[in-house]
C-alpha cells in the first residue's frame, strides 16, 4: 500500500490521567507516544528478545496456554485455507516457556514459522505483571482486565472489536492501519464462522492488496490512517474501528485493555445481528425496508421516543433498560426462541 496519513497523536499524559473519557467521546483512534516507557518489559525488550522473554517468564505461574502455529508459508498471517472453510494455522497447547523457547530458536529465520499467543489474560497466567507493567486506567474510570499478546512477525488481519481499546506495544514495533466502522462496505468481510481470532476479518491482503478481485478497497484506502508503534507507545481504538496489525520485529509484545461504555447487563450486539440474518434479511425487499423503519423507531433513533407517549407505568422495556427489564427481554426472547 501507498503511504497513509498518520494516526492523530497525543503526549505529555501520565498513565493515570489519560483524559480517557475525551478520547471515547472524540470517537477516533489516537496514538499515545510513550504511555508506557517506564514499563520494566518496555525497558527490558530494548535490550533485545532474550531479557524479554526471561522477564515474561519471570511472571508466569506454568499454567498451560494455547496458541496458534503456521508453517512459513503462510508468511505470518493466521487467516483462512483457499477454501475459506478452515483456517491456515493449527491449535497448540504448551507452556509459555516452550511456546518462547520455539520463537527464540527461529528469531534469524528469514521465513519463520508463525507462533502467535493471543488474549492471554494477565491476571489468571501472569499475576505479577501488571505491577511493574500497567496503565492506571483504573484511576480513568475504566475496568479492565489486560490481555497479552505474544509472537513473532505476525499479522492480525483488519478486523473491529466490539469494546473500545488500548493497545501497547511492550516490545517489538508494529504498524497498525485503521479504518472508520462504515468502511466495512469496502473491506470485503470473511465469513461469520470460522475466523482466524474470534472476530470477522476483512479478506484482503493488506500487504499485497488485490484490486481487481477487491476493487472496493481502494475507496476504504481513502479514509484509512496509520502509525509505527515504538516500544512504550499505544493506540486508542474506539468500539468498532477497523484495524489492522503488522508485528516488525522478530519477537514481539502487545498488552491490551477492552472495555465498554455500556452497562453489563446488556448482551453482545453480535448476538441480535444473527437472529436479524435469520429473520429479516431474506424476507420480500418491502418487507424489509418495512422492517428498517420499525428497527429506526425502536432501536436507532433516539432511545426515549418510542415510550415517550405512553404512561410511564406502560413503558416496561421501552423505558430506560436495567438490570431487571434486561432479565425480562431475556427470559422474553428464550422464551419465543424455544417455542
Amino acid at each position: 500500500m501507498s503511504s497513509l496519513p498518520d494516526i492523530e497523536e497525543l503526549t505529555g499524559h501520565a498513565p493515570g490521567a489519560l483524559p480517557v473519557q475525551s478520547l471515547v467521546d472524540a470517537g477516533t483512534p489516537v496514538v499515545l507516544r510513550g504511555i508506557a516507557r517506564d514499563w520494566s518489559l518496555v525497558r527490558q525488550g530494548m535490550a533485545g528478545p532474550a531479557p524479554a522473554m526471561s522477564a515474561l517468564l519471570q511472571y508466569d505461574v506454568g499454567r498451560p496456554v494455547q496458541y496458534s502455529y503456521g508453517g512459513p508459508e503462510i508468511h505470518g498471517r493466521p487467516f483462512y485455507d483457499d477454501s475459506a472453510t478452515g483456517l491456515n494455522t493449527q491449535v497448540r497447547r504448551g507452556t509459555l516457556q516452550e511456546l518462547l523457547g520455539q520463537i527464540a530458536a527461529h528469531l534469524e529465520d528469514p521465513s519463520p514459522p508463525t507462533f502467535y499467543l493471543a488474549s492471554l489474560l494477565l491476571d489468571q497466567h501472569m499475576p505479577g505483571f501488571l505491577a511493574d507493567n500497567a496503565l492506571d486506567l483504573a484511576a480513568c474510570g475504566v475496568v479492565s482486565r489486560p490481555s497479552i499478546w505474544i509472537g513473532n512477525r505476525t499479522i492480525a488481519s483488519c478486523h473491529y472489536d466490539a469494546p473500545n481499546n488500548i493497545a501497547c506495544c511492550a516490545v517489538g514495533r508494529r504498524r497498525i492501519t485503521v479504518l472508520p466502522p462504515e468502511q466495512i462496505h469496502n473491506l470485503y468481510p470473511g465469513p461469520l464462522e470460522p475466523t482466524p481470532g474470534g472476530q470477522v476479518v476483512s479478506m484482503v491482503d493488506f500487504t499485497r492488496p488485490d484490486f481487481t478481485r477487491h476493487p472496493r478497497f481502494r475507496e476504504a484506502l481513502a479514509h484509512a490512517r496509520s502509525a509505527i508503534l515504538e516500544p512504550g507507545d499505544a493506540v486508542f481504538i474506539p468500539s468498532m474501528w477497523w484495524h489492522h496489525v503488522q508485528a516488525l520485529a522478530p519477537f514481539n509484545v502487545l498488552v491490551n485493555y477492552w472495555w465498554s461504555g455500556a452497562p453489563a447487563y446488556l448482551p453482545a450486539p453480535t448476538l441480535a445481528m444473527y437472529h436479524a440474518l435469520w429473520a429479516i434479511r431474506d424476507r420480500p425487499e418491502r418487507e424489509k425496508q418495512a422492517w428498517r423503519e420499525v428497527f429506526e423507531y425502536y432501536v436507532f433513533g433516539p432511545a426515549e421516543r418510542a415510550g415517550e407517549h405512553l404512561p410511564e407505568s406502560a413503558r416496561n422495556v421501552l423505558g430506560p433498560l436495567d438490570e431487571a427489564s434486561s432479565r425480562q427481554l431475556r427470559a422474553l426472547l428464550i422464551n419465543r426462541l424455544n417455542r
